[in-house]
């Protein structure tokens, strides 16, 4: 970015590069965008810019147009990596390939989802499939395999290459490797078919799994009908309710959602079978093997050596002995899975209804602007979106602007509720940073985070519980980690990284939502402009680490469930799995005529890899502890937090950036105590009293 650009930032959104604290009515920019509905000026005259101003996104035909431009300079790029004598420049030239088929397939991949226009989910679901198919034939493709392979056989020019390039060139060779590129032509061909049929299948089990089921209205007792949302003379289950304190609605949520589909259901076992087909024919013993090749855990048998499978007796021990001590305790999973809830309200008196005053989102929003400036020296400034460049009015849009490096990037605040939306809190990267060789220019980039909050009232704004603002904080830690990595290639940009890495942004961001030396600087209420109490935090951070138990040994239960669908075949339907597990590793009974395992989504993006959550909560706990828990405001640490660990995304190996961090390596038993110093010490003392 030039001087004068990044002058230009810093004097137009100065008002917001120091804090601003607020009277009873007045907000800072960033507050007064989130806690009020939007109100853009209707400009006929003003032309439509395209969705994230992309041009020829301004209708769904764009779509094949965006796709066309990228697969002709797909082929130009490919000629030119092939033609080209081995040295840096045959990386720059991939990753400018991978950069222009990412920077359409990933736009696509989240509208598909998120737009509430068919036409442009249809459109954008086109765009998807067929880029991933040229994707799956380049990464077959024997001659472009061969320039890489050039370089990299070649020590003398290996020699040369930096440590970040020579990385990206890894990682492009292991695409090859894991695609089948040493196969003779009959097997590289079935490869490609299968890489093909599995794009096509995880899309469909991705949307399956997101679909609500319903069921009629005279089947559900008249007086719950105003809990579910109503299509004619249909009632619609599209979640839990876990947070309901009805237990006939919690029972009715959980026994019609997880319902099973035949459908989805043979998706499924497809899907698992080709996985497992695919990874053998490429030489892996599992899909495991070949999914956790490159991560922290490196082998399926690493992750079972961290005690994780072992240790789980202690979590289970813990949770089943707070399970036992509510009242009313029953033996049925859905009253199980969620019968916590109203007795920790009634102990800790932690009724959401008595936070969310004290939570309106944009002092939140105000709270996060706050903590990236002391921790990064970074502000978010609320820009107004162009004509046609946001899918629905209700988007916010960011700049993320640090106060010498000026503009860092932008997010996009897709944060409310309207219908078709996925209920799923979820960050989606539509381009990545990279070094522009071609322009000189550093490469900006684009995010959007996406929740499903309430929308503001006439005489409120958008009050959260302080579940929805812990969802916040960690989806704006996977942000951050886009927006302050400068990674030279956008092939290992922001969360591009290890996928065991990857989530200890955000959960590290979970543990400053928990810290009241962080809420007391922006939670006040919204009409009275009191502080939240400390005595209020401290019993929800309590009532949260009464369940600890319970949280770790439910995410043991799907971690587990995960490996073992995808290790050598089972001869078992996916229920059948399920069922042992459930009984193995959380205790609690498998509910009849249902199958949870057709809603858990991560088996597409997280498949063999959803242990990733306990690791990187094992290392987000070190860090928190050894770094910011005696003072979570703090520059230096900040800086350090940034420099070793957010700034190289995928570019530098996972272990060595948490070493860097820590400042020693971890130990398996390090992983393995993190997560146990994360437990209640006094949970039998909880049992006791709520027994007695």
């Amino acid at each position: 970015m030039s001087a004068c650009r990044r002058m230009f930032y810093l004097v137009k959104h100065r008002s917001l590069l120091t804090y601003v604290r607020r009277n009873l009515t007045t907000w800072s920019p960033v507050g007064a965008a989130f806690n009020a509905r939007p109100h853009r000026k209707l400009d006929l005259l003003q032309k439509n810019v395209g969705l994230f101003g992309v041009p020829e996104l301004s209708c769904p035909a764009g779509f094949q147009v965006a796709t066309e431009t990228a697969l002709k300079n797909t082929e130009r790029l490919v000629e030119k990596a092939c033609s080209s004598s081995p040295g840096v420049q045959t990386v720059q030239c991939f990753d400018q390939l991978s950069d222009e088929l990412c920077k359409v397939a990933d736009l696509a991949d989240f509208i598909k989802v998120a737009h509430p226009d068919p036409a442009f989910r249809e459109a954008a679901e086109k765009t998807c499939i067929e880029i991933g198919t040229v994707v799956e034939k380049l990464n077959t493709n024997v001659e472009l395999c061969k320039s890489l392979k050039n370089l990299l056989d070649n020590p003398d020019i290996e020699a040369q290459l930096d440590p970040d390039t020579r990385r990206v060139a890894d990682l492009f060779m292991f695409d090859f490797e894991i695609s089948g590129i040493h196969l003779d032509d009959t097997l590289r061909k079935e490869a490609v078919a299968l890489h093909v049929k599995l794009l096509d299948l995880n899309n469909e089990f991705l949307v399956g799994s997101h679909m609500p089921n319903r069921i009629a209205r005279a089947a559900i007792p008249e007086h719950l009908h105003l809990n579910f949302a109503t299509e004619g003379s249909f009632i619609q289950i599209g979640g839990l309710h876990a947070d309901s304190p009805n237990d006939l609605v919690r029972e009715i949520a959980y026994r019609i959602y997880l319902y099973p589909n035949a459908e989805l259901m043979g998706c499924l076992e497809e899907l698992l079978k080709c996985r497992y087909k695919l990874a053998t024919l490429v030489g892996y013993e599992s899909f495991g093997h070949r999914a956790l090749k490159g991560t922290m855990a490196k082998t399926p048998g690493y992750y079972t050596s961290l005690g994780f499978f072992s240790q789980s007796g202690h979590f289970h021990y813990s949770a089943l002995s707070i399970f036992c001590a509510f009242e009313n305790y029953s033996r049925e999973v859905y009253t199980l899975h969620f019968c916590s809830y109203p007795s920790l309200q009634r102990r800790y008196n932690i009724e959401p209804s008595l936070y969310s005053p004290y939570l309106s989102l944009g002092s939140c929003m105000e709270g996060l602007n706050n903590l990236f400036s002391q921790l990064y020296g970074v502000s978010l400034m609320s820009e107004q979106p162009r004509a046609g460049e946001v899918w629905s009015e209700d988007v916010r849009k960011l700049a993320v602007v640090h106060e010498t490096e000026g503009l860092l990037g932008y997010i996009y605040c897709d944060f409310f509720h309207r219908q078709d939306k996925p209920h799923q809190d979820c960050h989606f990267t539509i381009r990545g940073g990279r070094q522009c060789q071609e322009t000189g220019q550093y490469q900006l980039p684009v995010v959007v985070l996406m929740l499903s909050l309430p929308h503001p009232t006439k005489g409120a704004p958008t009050l959260l519980t302080p579940g929805m603002m812990e969802n916040l904080f960690h989806e704006m830690g996977h942000a951050m980690h886009s927006m302050l990595g400068r990674t030279r290639y956008q092939h290992v940009t922001g969360t591009r990284c290890a996928t065991d890495f990857a989530e200890v942004p955000s959960i590290l961001m979970e543990y400053f939502a928990t810290d009241y030396r962080v809420i007391s600087q922006f939670a006040r209420h919204y009409e009275t402009g009191k502080p939240l109490p400390e005595s209020m935090v401290a019993r929800l951070c309590e009532s949260k680490k009464v369940c600890g138990a319970a949280d770790t040994q439910l995410q043991i239960f799907y971690a587990v469930l995960d490996q073992i669908y995808h290790s050598e075949p089972q001869n078992r339907s996916t229920t059948e799995i399920l069922k042992d597990m459930q009984q193995k590793f959380y205790g609690l009974p498998y509910a009849p005529n249902t199958a949870w395992q057709l809603r858990f989504s991560h088996l597409i993006g997280y498949g063999a890899k959803y242990y990733s959550y306990l690791m990187s909560r094992a290392v987000a706990s070190m860090v928190w502890k050894q770094c910011f828990i005696e003072d979570p405001l703090n520059r230096e640490m900040g800086e350090r937090y940034r420099r070793e660990m957010l700034a190289h995304g995928g570019a530098k190996e996972p272990m060595l950036m948490v070493e860097g961090m820590l400042q020693r390596r971890p130990t398996i038993g390090d992983f393995v105590d993190a997560l146990v110093s994360e437990l209640n010490p006094n949970f039998e003392t909880f049992i006791m009293d709520s027994e007695g």
